[in-house]
């Protein structure tokens, strides 16, 4: 387990969805916030996640979607708790509509940033969510 000072983050695009600005802006941002950050380029398949995410051992993934990739991030959730990662925590950011952001919510995921979200309140949220993580994984 890394520091628990600091979160350990993976900042990923999955499907097919190559428009990965606000991607790199956060995950810049979070390593600006003093965060330990695992980039991906885009187009990552959810098993390369689930790897990523194990072998890294992080404790929130954020996904960023422009083009309705954020529709299979359920399949991501089911792949993560299946691999005995359900403790780790999933933000979603870009372009959300709110229907999908309450499916997102009921599949799990713990946030959805929507364009034009700060990044201090970004930062604070994974900072947060990492804090809960790491509490229950020493609890277990």
């Amino acid at each position: 387990m890394t520091d628990s000072l600091i979160p350990k983050v993976l900042v990923t695009k999955i499907g097919f969805d190559g428009h990965d600005r606000g991607s790199r802006v956060v995950a810049a941002g979070l390593r600006d916030a003093g965060m330990e950050v695992i980039y991906t380029p885009p187009w990552q398949e959810i098993s390369a996640v689930v790897k990523l995410a194990t072998e890294e051992d992080v404790d929130v993934i954020g996904i960023s979607s422009l083009a309705t990739d954020h529709l299979i991030v359920p399949k991501l959730m089911a792949a993560l708790q299946e691999a005995g990662l359900a403790d780790v925590a999933v933000i979603v950011g870009g372009i959300v509509p709110d229907e999908d952001e309450k499916m997102l919510l009921e599949a799990g995921v713990a946030r959805v940033f929507h364009p034009g979200s700060s990044m201090a309140a970004i930062a604070t949220c994974v900072r947060d969510l990492a804090t809960d993580v790491r509490s229950r994984r020493a609890a277990a």
